[in-house]
């Protein structure tokens, strides 16, 4: 029996098994490692949103990016506010030794400000074959491939991410654009939320220091530690390395440097400078903020008030009152070379901030307003005292001495007598002469050139470490005219400014003295004398204004040391 032919044959594809479990295993790898992926892009996002400081929160961003796209180096470069230029770098990968030995970090140019000039996602095979690449810096590593995404926050490019050279001598993929893209908008997020608390906390701390400052002018503090206490939590908030708080001489044409704090604040004390000339004077001319981002390296067009700020870095100058009422001084604050600028909201918060300090100085006016009007009212009432009672008792005593002196018949008692009624006419008039003293300009609401020289060399005592002694001879009050007290007024806190600032002294004796023909100041210390070759600007000033009024200065050195300083000058004729 013949055997049964057996059916036809079902064909397989022509693969072989082998290249068929192969090609599966790879599917479930790539769809492995895309969950893999997925879930390392939502603990990176998770993980930078956690973050509510914003130096962190940056670092924390340039950490998950080198991961998520197995990078070797990475960065996150924050635009400046010229929205040209970088002003903070953050880098993974190259170390702190690299870094000194490579110097500045970059501002953006070529492929970063390539980034900057265009906020797209950017990816290279070879970094050098762009044409807006530029050749690195001695000691920088090498680098090929190149991966760039620009985050936003608010639809505000605030940086980019730039990741080079992936591992393995790979390329960067449209995956891991893709995956990066995704994390520059949750970075946007993250950097958001920490600026937003970062500025919460900043306001706070304002409101914090407004309260202290009110505290202070409720509680009768002076008008100088009150500025003081201003300029010094201005500088902590900011993070200045200085604060100068200047106010204007009665000259109109002048600023001196009543405080200064932080880092060299001691060599500050009673600097002046021409408003025309400085930083500070620009302010104060235009009751308006003035700003240094970026000092000149070669020293071209730089203001007097250049040596205010440290190593020539940032700076801001604000008035302290509006135009309407009239400013009354300038604060400035200044950072460190290399340091950020100044932004709008950093002057808006300095700008109210300077504004308490002009209910500071508004209050204590109106404290030495309501001080002068009880001293004149008393002096007014000594005054009156003086001409009611005491001239009239003693004229009455010299009259009946007179009278009693001719019934004396010893020449040489009736002499005494005579010699006695004699003083007493000298008494009544020297008495009088007070009284003309004590009464002038009581009603023109102006302080006498008495209490405005002492007042001089009171506020020069803060700056001096010591007060200096004043000591007046004549009718200061009611001989020297207006031009000229004020030039004395000047002269004398010029001096005492140079005593503060050059001489080293510790003792200051003033003298003003007048014989109604001329009006002589007379300064002296017991300093280090003259240096040769020093600063003589304040000098020529002095000697300037002496000159104008036909009078001199003259500078000479005392037997024992120091440098006494004579500025004399002539007083017009009574018409």
């Amino acid at each position: 029996m013949a055997e049964e032919s057996p059916g036809p044959r079902v064909r397989l594809p022509q693969l072989r098994l082998d290249e068929l479990l192969g090609e599966v295993q790879a599917r479930l790898d790539a769809a492995r490692g895309t969950r893999d992926r997925v879930h390392s892009l939502l603990e990176a996002v998770l993980a930078v949103g956690r973050e509510l400081d914003l130096q962190q929160a940056l670092h924390g961003i340039v950490e998950a990016a080198a991961v998520l796209v197995d990078a070797r180096y990475a960065a996150l470069g924050v635009i400046g506010p010229d929205g040209r230029r970088l002003s903070a770098f953050h880098t993974i990968g190259v170390s702190d030794e690299q870094i000194a030995e490579i110097g500045p970090f970059p501002e953006g140019h070529g492929i970063l400000g390539e980034l900057i000039r265009h906020p797209e996602p950017l990816r290279l095979t070879k970094l050098s074959e762009h044409p807006a690449s530029y050749s690195f810096p001695p000691h920088h590593p090498p680098m090929n491939s190149f991966l760039g995404v620009p985050i936003r926050v608010r639809e505000q490019v605030f940086g980019n991410l730039y990741l080079t050279e992936k591992r393995g001598g790979a390329q960067f993929d449209e995956d891991d654009e893709s995956v990066l893209s995704t994390l520059a908008v949750a970075a946007g997020v993250a950097i958001d939320n920490a600026r937003l608390y970062e500025e919460s906390r900043l306001r706070e701390r304002w409101l914090r220091a407004n309260a202290e400052i009110t505290h202070s002018l409720m509680s009768g503090t002076g008008r100088s530690d009150v500025l003081g206490l201003m300029a010094e939590r201005a500088r902590e908030i900011t993070g200045a390395a200085r604060a100068v708080v200047a106010v204007p001489l009665d000259d109109g044409v002048s600023l001196r440097v009543e405080l200064a704090t932080g880092e060299g604040a001691d060599e500050l004390g009673g600097l002046v400078l021409k408003v025309g000339e400085s930083l500070l004077g620009r302010s104060y001319s235009t009751a308006a903020p003035a700003f240094w981002a970026d000092l000149p390296a070669d020293g071209g067009g730089l203001p007097d008030d250049v040596s205010l700020l440290p190593g020539r870095g940032p700076a801001v100058a604000v008035p302290i009152g509006d135009g309407g009422q009239g400013v009354r001084g300038v604060v400035l604050l200044a950072r460190q070379a290399g340091g950020s600028a100044f932004t709008g909201e950093e002057t808006e918060q300095l700008q109210a901030f300077a504004a308490q300090a002009a209910i500071a100085m508004e209050l204590a006016e109106r404290r030495r307003d309501a001080e002068q009007m009880a001293v004149l009212q008393d002096r007014d009432r000594i005054a009156r005292d003086l001409h009611d009672l005491a001239i009239q008792r003693l004229f009455a005593t010299g009259m009946t001495l007179q009278s009693a002196g001719r019934f004396i018949e010893h020449p040489v008692a009736a002499d005494r007598v005579m010699r006695a009624v004699d003083d007493l006419d000298q008494t009544i008039k020297i008495i009088r002469s007070t009284i003309f003293g004590l009464r002038a300009r009581v009603g023109e609401g102006a302080a006498g050139l008495r209490s405005r020289l002492v007042g001089v060399a009171g506020e020069a005592a803060p700056v001096l470490g010591f007060a200096p002694g004043v000591r007046m001879e004549g009718l200061v009050d009611t001989v020297v005219p207006a031009g000229t007290a004020d030039d004395l007024v000047a002269v004398l806190s010029e001096a005492l400014t140079n005593v503060a600032r050059h001489a080293h002294a510790d003792r200051v004796d003033v003298i003003v003295e007048t014989d109604g023909r001329t009006v002589r100041l007379t300064v002296t210390d017991n300093g280090v004398g003259l240096t040769p070759g020093g600063r003589r600007s304040g000098l020529r000033n002095m000697s300037e204004r002496a000159e104008q009024r036909g009078g001199a200065l003259r500078l000479a050195v005392p037997p024992d040391g120091g440098t006494a300083l004579t500025w004399e000058v002539p007083l017009p004729a009574e018409g």
